[in-house]
């Protein structure tokens, strides 16, 4: 049997910032109705519990002064070197997903000038000049089609060895007057990928994706802020969380199921299933929907790794942050051994829905 060339991750990191921001921080915000911009008629307490029992984000993670998006990736890469034992120097890309580049503490202004790898060379003083640099902007769903573009460059020949990251400040894009914005937050997440040659399917074996612009590009973008009464001109991120939701939940199941046929597996022989951390209720509701698609009702427990309750919505962070933390025993009862196979899944603006199937 011939052999082909496969992507394999041989190292994992994460960097999770420093402020630990729990629900009660934003019990003095004053939250806007978006429809009418006027403050709700509920107390923050009502709608902070509210908010709770809808995501069960108890907890998120913020940066530090000092810290801009680049930063939080240069830890994450550096980490995930580490754990793979390869120089920084060996590596034939950097691919950095994100959405909003820098941002600066107190200026909501993006920064993508130079793009954010080139950011993440310079600040890890890679001087290998063939060490290419590539920037993904697909939502939250940034990491994912960044693997799928790393497993491209890969299986054509033309590289051997890359980082792919996932890095996010939301924290200073979110509109202070939005009670979304509590759903959001800060992190890095990297993979180390390699090629390997090998008669057997190993590493990522099957990906598929989606995206559907025409109807529903505007369900996660850019606007003014919930206040009519705010001074500037900034754009914060502006959702319509129950549409989002319908989307996700109507869409994801099929193309996770798309990716499994396309391994030739069927869904039990999946053990992990590794998706977006954006709303605990919806992941729940999605893999029913995965489930029901094969005529199953039974849900092995375990199947889902959860990290949102503590860490929120890190956006294209959030999956490459779980699978570092399950891969080294940081989440209680989850791990992943040899052989097993895992679903890696995204959905976010766009809308863009990427799936990979990947064998241990």
């Amino acid at each position: 049997m011939a052999k082909e060339i496969y992507t394999r991750i041989i190292g994992t990191g994460s960097y999770l910032p420093p402020k630990v921001v729990k629900n009660n921080h934003f019990l003095d915000y004053l939250f806007y109705d978006a429809a009418t911009k006027e403050p709700f008629d509920k107390s923050n307490e009502e709608i902070i519990q509210k908010f709770y029992e809808i995501t069960n984000i108890a907890e998120r993670r913020y940066v530090a002064e000092d810290q801009v998006t680049s930063d939080l990736a240069v830890l994450a890469v550096k980490e995930a070197c580490k754990s793979a034992e390869i120089s920084k120097e060996s590596l034939d890309f950097i691919i950095v997903a994100h959405n909003f580049g820098d941002i600066e503490e107190g200026n909501v202004r993006i920064d993508i000038l130079p793009g954010l790898a080139n950011k993440v060379k310079m600040k890890l003083h890679i001087k290998n000049p063939a060490c290419i640099c590539h920037d993904v902007i697909s939502g939250c769903p940034g990491w994912t089609q960044a693997m799928i573009v790393a497993d491209a460059f890969i299986k054509s020949g033309f590289m051997k060895r890359g980082v792919v990251v996932g890095a996010d400040v939301l924290s200073r894009i979110s509109d202070p007057h939005d009670r979304d914005s509590m759903i959001y937050a800060d992190g890095a997440g990297a993979t180390i990928v390699e090629a390997v040659e090998s008669e057997e399917p190993t590493g990522m074996i099957s990906h598929a994706s989606r995206s559907d612009s025409v109807t529903y590009a505007n369900l996660l973008t850019l606007g003014d802020s919930n206040n009519p009464g705010i001074a500037g001109d900034e754009l914060w991120i502006k959702m319509s969380g129950h549409k989002l939701y319908i989307y996700a939940i109507k869409n994801v199941p099929g193309v996770v199921k798309e990716s499994i046929d396309k391994a030739g597996l069927h869904l039990s022989d999946i053990k992990k299933v590794l998706i977006h951390q954006a709303n605990e209720k919806m992941d729940e509701a999605i893999l029913s929907g995965l489930f029901r698609l094969y005529g199953e009702k039974e849900i092995p427990e375990g199947i889902m790794p959860m990290s949102i309750r503590y860490l929120g919505n890190s956006s294209t962070a959030t999956v490459p942050t779980l699978l570092d933390l399950v891969l080294k025993d940081k989440i209680e009862g989850q791990e992943i051994n040899e052989g097993d196979y895992v679903v890696l899944c995204s959905v976010g603006a766009g809308m863009n829905i990427n799936s990979i199937v990947y064998k241990w």
